[in-house]
């Protein structure tokens, strides 16, 4: 917590390390998909990287954390300073990857990442995907299971891995011992993206809207593919009426297109499809822009491939330079809560922010919601258990509320006082709507020079002409509707809120880095993260063979679970085309299952009820239950 007196951290130079990670080394060995996001972030951060097998050195990104750097490249990484080519760190365990980082003062964290247990069955993306029950939440709009055609749960892991070294460090730099090993899993990192989705199938009641295939894009009469996106009905219904809809179509089809962040599907009225590919793109514009309603064409990896600058996927910035912030050092008194101590204020809506900041008190912080009066609306929505959506306590169980009217003086200046006392404050305001109240980060740095001040936004002001920054719209203009689905098949964003979800990663490991750089300065911190950062990290690899002209896309079929007579089973990637050959139709899936392993053949059963990830011998950690009952999945990291 914020005070007036003074601590001593770590590499604490007359003017501080540039960056969060300044003066400290990183080696890293081990598969590359599983550690390829952990070297481009450690590096962008101000790590020291290295590739012992080109004889490059990396080193850190220039002007890390401020939105410069280079896509790292595959491989095994080290930057010990007394490393060389011929003499790498030893290789980690097969199948997992093992990161080691330390220097500039700080004692050594080791990071030990896989895809999940030994013999577990989970060994690659495909495994997590299907065991995890990713394929069964992504593939309700289809009406079956199937994979993302991206490496979604290694770039989840990889970020959550990032978050466990910088959280260690904190606790260094705070006086405390710290952890010394985080451990990952891909298949925790499965479940926590799917958390919302296995907590709503437990609940005491079911679904407000039915679970079943079906929901945009839509298709104008000239052919263009685009995502429409409005947060009100009342605009839905004047954008339908304007294009000549029926009434009971459009009427039908708010409440699917509503809940379709909450249930990834939208069984919307084929008429509404069909009324769209009456009109051309521009009198559908015409007809959004009158009815408050956005649209956006889909853009293929190429186009998003030819305007990509490389940034970082977040940004850091100090506050009131020259003038260091005070900040007392509360030690953790444990290993595995590093953030004990401290205090966040969060301001957050739907899953982004709040997410965020459910991460940072699984680490050990202190969570306060700011909630409007009358409380978080989305606590109502349904299904429930024990009274309270069972969706908003995956993100929000643990955290304690405080109702403030932010459009009233005096609760903005109750807010303020609250900031003065708190380590971090967390929102994702619509755009400009801080600055507007006089809640910016140097109106609260005024009153809090060390504050980390975070933003968890849509676009982070990088793309001119930006639609509305929610999840699906971010998803259509950057690619990734074209990237989650193979070759041969028409692009569509996910209805599973993969942008939201890895957003939220995305902010928690801004604000860790923030913290890391603040413990280490005296400055407060602003940091900055989106949804585009977090696209842009999803599609690195995709956007790279883009850029090169190669085609981006994977190929057709990819990841689509193999049917059996009682389930699905999902080969992994490199065992799909032996798969291919064997007929399991007439199998179960036990069978099946036999059948293919023993001839070599790498796969595992699809998870379609997610409830039955509750009693998963699969999985590396227990899903259990809160206090209202609500499924909750095990913490993504090991600490010790």
């Amino acid at each position: 917590m914020a005070s007036p007196a003074t601590t001593h951290s770590a590499d604490r130079r007359p003017f501080g390390p540039r960056s969060p990670l300044d003066a400290l080394r990183v080696d890293i060995g081990g598969p590359p998909a599983l550690t390829r996001v952990v070297a481009d972030h450690l590096r962008r951060l101000g790590g020291r990287v290295r590739d012992p097998y080109l004889d490059i050195d990396l080193g850190s990104a220039p002007g890390s954390g401020s939105g410069s750097g280079t896509r790292v490249p595959s491989g095994w990484a080290s930057a010990s300073a007394s490393a060389s080519a011929s003499a790498p760190a030893p290789a980690p365990a097969p199948g997992s990857g093992e990161i080691v980082l330390g220097g500039g003062g700080f004692s050594p964290v080791t990071a030990e990442t896989a895809w999940g247990a030994l013999g577990s069955g989970i060994e690659d993306e495909a495994t997590a995907q299907a065991a995890t029950g990713v394929m069964a939440v992504h593939g309700r709009r289809h009406g079956a299971p199937r994979g993302l055609g991206v490496d979604y749960l290694a770039t989840a892991t990889g970020v959550l891995t990032v978050q466990g070294l910088l959280a260690a460090l904190v606790a260094q730099a705070r006086g405390g011992d710290g952890p010394r090993r985080v451990t990952t899993r891909g298949d925790r990192a499965g479940l926590l993206t799917i958390s919302q989705y296995l907590a709503a199938s437990g609940a005491d009641e079911p679904e407000a809207v039915a679970l079943a295939a079906g929901g945009p894009p839509f298709t104008s009469a000239d052919g263009v593919v685009f995502e429409l996106e409005t947060l009100d009905p009342g605009s839905w219904a004047g954008f339908w009426r304007t294009l000549g809809a029926p009434a009971d179509a459009m009427r039908a089809g708010w409440p699917p297109f509503q809940f379709r962040y909450a249930t990834a599907c939208a069984p919307l009225p084929p008429v509404l499809h069909e009324v769209t590919r009456t009109h051309g793109m521009e009198r559908i514009r015409r007809a959004a822009a009158g009815a408050g309603v956005e649209v956006c064409p889909l853009w293929t990896l190429a186009e998003r491939a030819q305007e990509d600058d490389g940034a970082d996927p977040w940004s850091l910035r100090t506050l009131l330079p020259g003038f260091p912030g005070a900040v007392v050092a509360v030690p953790p008194t444990s290993r595995d809560r590093p953030l004990e101590g401290m205090t966040v204020l969060e301001a957050g809506r739907r899953i982004q922010a709040p997410l965020a900041a459910h991460l940072l008190g699984l680490l050990g912080a202190r969570v306060v919601r700011i909630e409007p009066p009358g409380g978080d609306p989305l606590r109502g929505m349904p299904p429930a258990c024990s009274g309270v959506s069972a969706r908003w306590l995956a993100l929000n169980r643990g955290k304690e509320a405080v109702e403030i009217d932010i459009k009233s003086s005096g609760d903005r200046r109750r807010l303020r006082e609250l900031a003065a006392e708190a380590d971090v404050f967390l929102h994702n305001w619509a755009p400009g709507k801080a600055a507007e109240l006089g809640l910016d980060a140097d109106d609260l740095a005024a009153v809090n020079p060390a504050l980390v001040y975070a933003y968890t936004g849509g676009w982070a002001d990088r793309i001119a002409d930006a639609p509305m920054g929610t999840d699906f719209m971010v998803q259509a203009r950057t690619g990734v509707g074209e990237a989650v689905r193979p070759e041969g098949e028409p692009a569509a964003p996910s209805l599973m809120t993969l942008l939201d979800v890895l957003g939220g990663l995305h902010g928690a490991e801004a604000v860790l880095a923030g913290l890391l750089l603040r413990e280490r300065t005296g400055h407060g911190v602003r940091v900055d993260s989106s949804l585009l950062g977090a696209a842009d990290t999803l599609l690195a690899p995709a956007l790279t063979r883009a850029g090169r002209g190669l085609d981006a896309r994977t190929p057709a079929g990819f990841r689509h679970p193999v049917r059996t007579s009682d389930g699905w089973i999902a080969p992994s990637d490199d065992s799909a085309a032996a798969a291919a050959a064997y007929d399991l139709g007439g199998m179960c899936t036990e069978e099946g299952l036999h059948r293919l392993r023993s001839r070599g053949v790498v796969a595992t059963a699809v998870t379609t009820d997610l409830t039955d990830l509750l009693r998963d011998p699969r999985l590396s950690g227990p899903i259990g239950r809160d206090a209202h009952g609500a499924l909750a999945v095990p913490d993504p990291w090991s600490l010790a």
